[in-house]
């Protein structure tokens, strides 16, 4: 019943609320060295204090400087957070920096905050991007449909990914992600129980690919999504 996916919703959003804000947050800032396994740890609590499940298909590859992900709710960053071994970059608009609790978080796990009113934006990115990959030497986690959606179609991708992957010359890992709005859909404000799953598609060198590999990544994240739609009903 409605209802009762109602109740879950909240309970769902207040254990990943409570978790955040009286766990993770107090824990980077006392022990910051370990921020990557805070992070990695907890979420995987969240998981399964909602009653969800992560499985991944395909190969992680170690080499990715940037992860391009299609993008359902918060839950897509939980899971995959909940499955990485490595502390990946995520890229998130600023307004999200200002907000109480994942705004500290994202600052405290030292993410990449994206202005989207200001026409810097982009040249800021670029630098925050170089940082990442020949500094830090952390992957670029992005989404870039830029916003969420409940929709089983990718909606367009914007252009800061491809900018940045050519300009610098990246390796880029696509990463289709099913099963989210199932277990915490934002949209609707229902949760169920369900088993979130990650595909890693092939990674491969921007400057070797051809001229529409955007294209070709945004149409391999929409079969894979709508293989998984085919096969077992898990939507995106």
């Amino acid at each position: 019943m409605k209802i009762f996916a109602t109740i879950r919703f909240y309970w769902g959003s207040f254990i990943i609320s409570f978790i955040s804000a009286a766990i993770i947050i107090p824990l980077l800032f006392v022990i910051p060295k370990y921020k990557g396994r805070i992070i990695h740890y907890l979420n995987r609590l969240m998981i399964i204090l909602i009653g969800g499940k992560v499985i991944k298909e395909g190969i992680r590859d170690p080499d990715a400087d940037m992860v391009l992900m299609n993008h359902q709710g918060i839950i897509d960053i939980v899971s995959m957070e909940c499955i990485e071994h490595t502390h990946m970059r995520w890229v998130a608009k600023k307004e999200l920096f200002d907000t109480p609790w994942f705004g500290n978080i994202l600052k405290r796990g030292d993410m990449i905050s994206i202005d989207r009113q200001s026409r810097a934006g982009l040249l800021r990115l670029l630098k925050d991007a170089k940082e990442t990959v020949e500094t830090k030497g952390r992957a670029i986690a992005i989404f870039p449909e830029g916003t969420r959606t409940d929709k089983q179609k990718l909606l367009s991708f914007k252009a800061g990914a491809s900018m940045i992957a050519k300009k610098l010359k990246l390796r880029v890992q696509p990463v289709a992600i099913t099963g989210s709005k199932l277990l915490l859909n934002e949209h609707n404000k229902t949760a169920h129980n369900s088993t979130v799953k990650i595909i890693y598609l092939p990674a491969f060198d921007v400057d070797t690919a051809g001229e529409d590999w955007y294209k070709k990544v945004a149409d391999d994240i929409q079969e894979a999504i709508d293989i998984e739609k085919e096969k077992y009903g898990r939507e995106r």
